[in-house]
């Protein structure tokens, strides 16, 4: 028989309240006034591309000048998901429940115009809605949908999305969470012949780039090429923060005043140190304190890994429309993703040609990762 000490977690962290949770309630529909500052206002040449390359998109459009000017652009443009980096909130930042663990878990986005080099965005956001699950990850957990929407210099909405963030228990979480039973902290190495035969999607991955994807030439039940991230690094985690800006990476006094102001954000490491739950990203002891089985990938860096395979498939003259984007688990240091899409749906609206796509992401153990769907505009050949 297990004693009560057993039988009892040890809370080590804040616990979701139910005055907590009424607070957040009031906030539902409320536009937010003075947000986080974003990692990125402009979409510079250097932005564009340091985005690219931290989720390992080298498609010239987003990256060379030269090639982009001979595009119906005239100009680099920036990639879909680009813009994670001009605002925090869409990227996991949330409100309430001080000392809560925040998860980002998702996002539906509609993408209304490019946004071309040295466009200046700007964002407008609301808590949309406050929904409770009970999860095999913490038990109960509370999903936090915010609503952004993207301007551009000239007034111009952009892009919309709905993203969201679950609200754990870290406690519980660790001490009674069956997600991820028997993994924490397992290492399985990974061979050189696996790791041969995987590099060849690398070697082989095909950017439609200006040869034309013609609506008239695609079939419902077509595959996409499969793409592979991974393996996964700690290092790979902090190529894309250095691209995306992270959540509340700060140095010095900086992070001071962001401690100072959020008291409940600060977590000590093992110098007594009060340090950000961001570290769950590159700190594995500390992401195993949180019931994950390492240090793990970021939410909107996976999402950026589905926008990239559509494309990568839809070439220069198409563009990405909406993506639904949903993390099923989480990618620690060590796993491999793979990418796989097929066009379920060809359609017609408001003289637009349209293809919806649906996609899987799975681990190299076949375990959904996430999954994702996607509705592109095509040329046509009339």
């Amino acid at each position: 028989m297990a004693t009560l000490a057993e039988d009892k977690p040890t809370n080590r962290f804040p616990k979701i309240t139910e005055e907590g949770l009424a607070d957040l309630r009031k906030r539902v529909g409320v536009k937010i006034e003075n947000t986080v500052e974003p990692w990125n206002y402009e979409a510079t040449r250097d932005a564009i591309r340091h985005y690219a390359h931290g989720i390992g998109d080298d498609n010239p459009l987003w990256c060379d000048p030269e090639y982009a000017a001979k595009t119906k652009y005239g100009t680099i443009v920036a990639l879909p998901s680009f813009l994670f980096s001009t605002s925090r909130i869409v990227s996991g930042y949330c409100g309430g429940l001080p000392g809560v663990h925040a998860m980002w878990a998702g996002a539906d986005w509609t993408w209304h115009k490019p946004v071309l080099r040295n466009d200046t965005i700007t964002t407008e956001a609301y808590l949309k809605d406050l929904i409770g699950h009970d999860t095999r990850f913490a038990g109960r957990a509370y999903q936090q949908i915010y609503h952004v929407d993207f301007y551009n210099q000239h007034g111009d909405l952009v892009a919309e999305s709905d993203s969201y963030v679950f609200r754990t228990d870290r406690d519980e979480a660790r001490e009674r969470g069956t997600k991820y039973t028997g993994q924490v902290g397992k290492v399985e190495k990974l061979t050189d012949e696996q790791m041969q035969e995987w590099f060849d999607l690398y070697r082989n991955e095909e950017i439609r780039g200006a040869t034309p994807r013609y609506w008239e030439d695609v079939t419902e039940g077509e595959q996409l090429p499969r793409m592979m991230k991974g393996p996964m690094t700690v290092t790979g985690f902090i190529g894309y923060a250095q691209g995306w800006g992270g959540l509340y990476i700060r140095t010095n006094k900086l992070h001071f005043q962001l401690i100072d102001a959020h008291p409940g954000l600060g977590i000590p490491n093992k110098f007594g140190v009060r340090d950000v739950p961001e570290r769950v990203h590159w700190d594995d002891d500390f992401a195993r304190e949180v019931g994950t089985p390492g240090a793990y990938d970021y939410g909107p860096e996976r999402n950026s890994w589905l926008t990239h395979h559509i494309t990568n498939w839809i070439g220069d003259d198409g563009f990405l429309h909406k993506h639904k984007c949903q993390i099923r688990r989480h990618n620690p240091d060590g796993d491999v993703i793979f990418i796989d899409g097929e066009v379920t749906r060809k359609f017609e609206e408001n003289g637009k040609k349209y293809v919806e796509i649906r996609q899987i992401a799975t681990t190299h153990r076949g375990e959904t990762s996430a999954i994702g769907t996607a509705v592109a505009e095509l040329p046509s050949k009339a």
